[in-house]
């Protein structure tokens, strides 16, 4: 029988798992908390600047395996040569669109009547 969405017998699992917890000798129940935890505060700048060092970090990555691979190291394929600077090319691409979406964003602040 389904009551509510649940199903009785999973309500009936759920009262046998609560009583053979409370049955055991010596143990506490299950601390159960009603405040949510403190999360610390995303702050923009540092989220910006991490994501702008990652996009920084790959295409320093990209640029070291394209010279490794010119240079005739054995150790780096081309196809691995081109997907890091694709994977860099996209990282460029789209942190300039967040960019432009950023500066449209303020120009649109900018151009609000108070």
């Amino acid at each position: 029988m389904i009551t509510g969405g649940i199903d009785s017998s999973q309500i009936q699992s759920m009262i046998a798992q609560l009583k053979a917890h409370a049955t055991r000798p010596g143990l506490t129940p299950p601390v159960i908390q009603t405040e949510p935890t403190a999360m610390p505060k995303a702050d923009f700048s540092d989220a910006l600047k991490k994501s702008l060092d990652a996009v920084n970090a790959s295409q320093v990555d990209a640029d070291g395996m394209s010279k490794k691979f010119a240079m005739g190291d054995d150790s780096v394929s081309l196809s691995d040569v081109m997907i890091a600077q694709q994977k860099a090319s996209i990282n460029f691409q789209a942190t300039l669109q967040v960019r432009n979406k950023l500066v449209s964003a303020y120009h649109d602040i900018m151009n609000m009547q108070v």
